[in-house]
């Protein structure tokens, strides 16, 4: 701070103006009269109140579980509002310190875990309002080929940029895995980043708090050395400002990357090249960038058999001889749906159908959401009717003893319908068998599970799919 003083007192000799007598904090100058956003009035602007308010109000809306305090998101707009002049003058003057995170640990689906840090809920507000105010000037800097974490970016120009480049020839990958990439960057590293844009001392300090305020586990608060927790506010901005360096060094090389968070691709026109790039890159990350490259994920290949943000690539060749490229499910992505529907839809659960349904549908509706940008009929079409027979085998399950299952049986078709003859066999068999036995799936039909609530898989995709088709060639046009 003293040399902050020293700073805002020699700009007002120059300028000719009053020098206020203060041993406070540094007066408020405008930003246009100071020199531009790089210089030291950023924690008025993070205090200013409409943007303290707005940070509440989008901490509210996410929601999410209190941190290790146990206040609700639903008590923070009332607890700024009674405690705002302590919270402004700790923060002003720099003394602001931040409660240890929760911490959570998640499982991947890899089978290795995630830790995940809750703030508080003031805590998360405060991150918030200097994310909000940070997020602008560096969006001015950042690479047009990181996606992740940024305003008016998503994953979907992500897989298209990485389909554009690939169709311009590149079409070797080094695909990198940054290990627990969250908790393992460098403070320093990253102090030093922030301090060649932000010239705001308490801004800083704050921030290199946030860091340093460790997590709770188990009711035992562990000191945090480096590291920012996946769950704060400002951690994906961090994070991003962390990998710029590593983007200013591929954009200077001239290579095709796209990156997404700690999800990197970096595409060249040949294997000997990849293979170098792929040393070179690994070589940096470890060495200078302090973070830990994962060798046994990270690899080399063919663009087509990557997996990126659980998309994939193809390449075909049709009978006619034109040659087709585009953006497809991953194989592990159609997996996991596969788990996750087989979840839902368990035969042995105490779910009802009606709950059954209503689960699946709000599953099936969000992923064909994400998804619906890639070419994938045949894959939509094959998990739909997958689901389909894991619901027969289900309701096979529930209706137990065999006089009962005729008689449901007969409710649904009438009792002279022919199919119900050969159901006297299938007693003794077990419910995924019957779900593909054909007297039964003549009864129990697509248009009957559909009014039961189950969702209309293909439809829904294909009126998705056109439309963020269409939206993803605009995006390439503007981002490429």
């Amino acid at each position: 701070m003293i040399s902050q003083r020293k700073r805002l007192r020699s700009y007002l000799k120059a300028k000719g103006l009053e020098v206020p007598q203060s041993s406070g904090a540094v007066d408020y100058i405008e930003r246009e009269e100071w020199g531009g956003p790089n210089e030291p009035d950023l924690m008025d602007r993070v205090l200013d109140r409409d943007n303290f308010n707005e940070a509440v109000r989008r901490v509210v809306a996410n929601k999410g579980a209190p941190g290790v305090d146990g206040i609700a998101t639903t008590q923070l707009p009332d607890f700024v509002d009674e405690h705002w002049d302590e919270i402004y003058r700790q923060l002003r003057t720099g003394k602001y310190k931040p409660s240890p995170v929760r911490r959570v640990v998640i499982p991947k689906p890899d089978g290795g875990e995630r830790n995940l840090g809750v703030p508080t809920v003031l805590d998360r507000a405060v991150q918030q309002a200097i994310a909000q105010v940070l997020s602008p000037i560096y969006e001015e800097k950042f690479s047009e080929s990181s996606f992740g974490f940024r305003p008016n970016r998503s994953a979907h120009q992500a897989v298209s940029k990485l389909l554009s480049d690939y169709e311009d020839g590149y079409t070797w990958a080094v695909d990198l895995d940054l290990s627990k990439y969250f908790d393992t960057l460098n403070h320093d590293m990253l102090m030093n980043a922030l301090k060649r844009t932000i010239h705001d001392e308490t801004l800083l300090v704050t921030i290199k708090r946030f860091l340093k305020s460790g997590f709770m586990e188990d009711g035992v608060v562990h000191d945090t050395e480096e590291g920012s927790p996946q769950g704060g506010n400002l951690s994906p901005l961090l994070a991003n400002i962390y990998l710029h360096r590593f983007d200013e060094l591929l954009e200077e090389r001239g290579h095709r990357f796209v990156r997404y968070a700690d999800d990197i691709v970096i595409l060249v026109r040949s294997r000997k090249a990849a293979l170098r790039v792929m040393d070179k890159s690994a070589e940096f990350l470890e060495g200078v960038m302090k973070l830990k490259v994962n060798r046994d994920k990270s690899k080399v290949a063919p663009a087509t058999e990557i997996k990126f943000l659980g998309f994939g690539l193809y390449d075909t060749t049709p009978r006619d001889g034109e040659r087709k490229t585009g953006i497809r499910i991953h194989e592990k992505s159609i997996i996991r749906a596969r788990e996750r529907v087989k979840s839902i839809l368990r035969e042995n659960s105490n779910w009802t159908v009606g709950q059954c349904m209503k689960a699946l549908t709000v599953y099936i509706r969000g992923w064909l959401g994400y998804f619906s940008i890639a070419d994938a009929n045949p894959a939509i079409r094959e998990l739909a009717g997958w689901a389909r027979r894991k619901l027969r085998a289900k309701l096979w399950h529930q209706w137990k003893t065999p006089r009962n299952r005729l008689r449901k049986l007969r409710d649904i078709c009438g009792s002279t319908f022919r199919a119900l003859a050969p159901m006297r066999y299938a007693r003794s068999h077990g419910s995924w068998h019957m779900s593909a036995f054909r007297p039964l799936t003549a009864i129990l039909t697509n248009r009957y599970l559909e009014s039961l609530g189950f969702p209309k898989m293909l439809q829904m995709y294909e009126e998705t799919h056109s439309r963020l088709a269409n939206r993803r060639i605009r995006e390439v046009r503007t981002v490429v």
